[in-house]
């Protein structure tokens, strides 16, 4: 690692040259776009950003779970380096190449089941979602497809519609694609239900309002991501997948934020034996280059005509080469339980905080997916200005935390999964006086 794993304050945050960036930014880059913490980035590494002011921050949320292995893990350098010598394109649509083909027999192996599968890769998460309905809509010939309240899918038009939460993702931009219902979600902090009895009630709805018969796919995060880092009660997902599985119903799991030894496992359905349909991945698959993958059952994949799937840019050979990389550093050092060390480290602090306060309503996650939400005081009303100020208060001390939820209300941490032991500590023990300070 290139950088010192020490977090080191030189200016207020942010300094003056990120001052000054911000407003060359306002000039010139769309106001849709935003930035949770407007510090300019110049180099970082392991569990280090490093501004343009000299300061070096601690990464808790690791470019929204991307960088997993670590901000310009050497593996991933390297083989894009050698790639990038070679050739940078050439569209897998017209003259193939061998790195596509590496990445894709890579994921038949590490993706859930024993299954023949096949994989197309793309470019985005949503780019993902949005061709594994295409293919379970193909595949099954019926038209609706089923998500989950507080899901977050993305936002091009078919994934918005999908996502459910209104503001800031889907306001104003409809009207949205046709044929998508959504059904509840098990949410264990707030409805106190059994994992199956959540599931029944979700089939119920989905039964009652659809009837199985006219569903392509059910479509989850095993672990919902930007809804809050929610986990379902165990039971929830298998019971989902035996109904689909009798009703000739397509599982997806979109794994993006949490696949890729994230949750402790390679992939979150693991945890309970879950083995999808359909899957997608993006997000830390590729060490920070954009790649995203849909791996399915051979047969359904197997079914889709030609050019029917594809894209310029999907499977560029820098990122097939980056996936390569990345993969291979997770097998070598040990990711998934290093993930689990995360989680033994920093969970029992965060439920420690939460018993001593009413203003925490859960502590909850798996490996390096891990939340505190925030209540208003006296009951569960969500509090999302008691989890911005907690997030702001950590920004200023020189850490990087992100606040996500249906209500705002969650802070949630994705450090690296090579972060160091003591650097992590450091980082929770500001995050704990940032809550001390604002939830005392």
């Amino acid at each position: 690692m290139s950088l010192p794993q020490a977090r080191e304050l030189r200016t207020e945050i942010p300094g003056p040259l990120s001052v000054s960036l911000q407003e060359r930014r306002s000039a010139a880059v769309a106001a849709g776009v935003s930035s949770v913490l407007p510090v300019y980035i110049t180099e970082a590494s392991g569990g280090v950003l490093r501004d343009v002011d000299g300061n070096s921050l601690i990464d808790l949320g690791s470019g929204i779970a991307v960088t997993s292995v670590g901000n310009a893990a050497p593996e991933v350098v390297e083989a894009v380096r050698e790639q990038a010598a070679e050739f940078t394109h050439t569209c897998f649509m017209v003259t193939p190449h061998e790195n596509y083909v590496a990445v894709c027999e890579e994921l038949a192996e590490l993706t859930p089941g024993e299954h023949a599968k096949r994989t197309a890769l793309f470019n985005s998460g949503a780019e993902a979602v949005e061709n594994a309905v295409k293919i379970a809509r193909r595949a099954t010939g019926r038209p609706a497809v089923v998500a989950f309240d507080h899901a977050y899918h993305g936002r091009t038009n078919l994934t918005m519609a999908l996502t459910a939460k209104s503001k800031p993702y889907k306001h104003g931009f409809g009207p949205f694609a046709p044929e998508v219902y959504r059904a509840p979600m098990s949410y264990p902090a707030r409805d106190g239900r059994g994992g199956v009895a959540s599931a029944r009630e979700a089939i119920e709805r989905i039964e009652k309002q659809l009837g199985a018969d006219t569903v392509a796919a059910v479509l989850i995060e095993p672990v919902q991501g930007e809804g809050g880092f929610i986990e379902p009660a165990p039971g929830f997902l298998p019971e989902l997948a035996a109904w689909c599985a009798e009703n000739g119903v397509l599982l997806i799991a979109d794994e993006i934020q949490t696949g890729f030894c994230r949750t402790g496992s390679w992939f979150a359905c693991d945890h309970e034996g879950v083995v999808p349909d359909i899957i997608t991945m993006a997000k830390g698959i590729a060490g920070g280059l954009p790649l995203a993958a849909v791996t399915g059952r051979a047969e359904l994949m197997d079914a889709m005509p030609p050019s029917s799937l594809g894209g310029t840019y999907g499977g560029n050979p820098l990122a097939c080469a980056a996936a390569l990389g990345s993969i291979r550093a997770m097998r070598e050092q040990g990711l998934s339980a290093a993930a689990r060390g995360i989680e033994e480290q920093v969970l029992p602090r965060l439920r420690a905080l939460a018993e001593s306060s009413d203003r925490i309503l859960e502590a909850r996650g798996r490996g390096a997916m891990l939340a505190v939400e925030f209540v208003r005081p006296g009951g569960d009303e969500p509090d999302p200005e008691l989890a911005a100020a907690v997030a702001k208060s950590c920004h200023a001390q020189g850490v990087v935390v992100l606040t996500c939820g249906t209500y705002g209300n969650v802070i949630r941490l994705l450090p690296p999964l090579v972060i160091g032991s003591e650097l992590l500590g450091e980082g929770i023990d500001v995050l704990e006086s940032a809550i001390a300070e604002h939830a005392g």
